[in-house]
């Protein structure tokens, strides 16, 4: 199946696009209602947010530029000091453009 990205096609793929993310996420909510949230399934939760992020970090960490590292270390060292994702986050992102504006 093809759209045209061209007139009314790009904004049935945003619509569609759209109506898929509010699905996953109400439909999470939803089946969500159904679980008790005790202890165990509090730590589960915990426990996937974590393993997510890794699974998005390893591969930057693995293929990407020195860049991408740099800033990968950067944000880690902070997070791991500070223990508080933005000011962590604004680190990496600048160590990554500095190193991109210098190197």
């Amino acid at each position: 199946m093809n759209l045209e990205t061209g007139g009314l096609g790009v904004f049935l793929i945003i619509l569609a696009m759209g109506a898929v993310t509010l699905a996953t996420r109400w439909g999470g909510v939803f089946v969500m209602s159904f679980v008790p949230i005790g202890y165990r399934v509090r730590q589960f939760i915990h426990a996937m947010s974590g393993s997510v992020l890794v699974a998005l970090l390893a591969p930057l960490a693995v293929t990407g530029d020195n860049a991408a590292r740099l800033a990968l270390f950067t944000t880690a060292v902070i997070m791991l000091t500070l223990r508080k994702p933005l000011p962590a986050i604004a680190g990496g992102v600048l160590a990554a453009a500095l190193f991109r504006q210098f190197v």
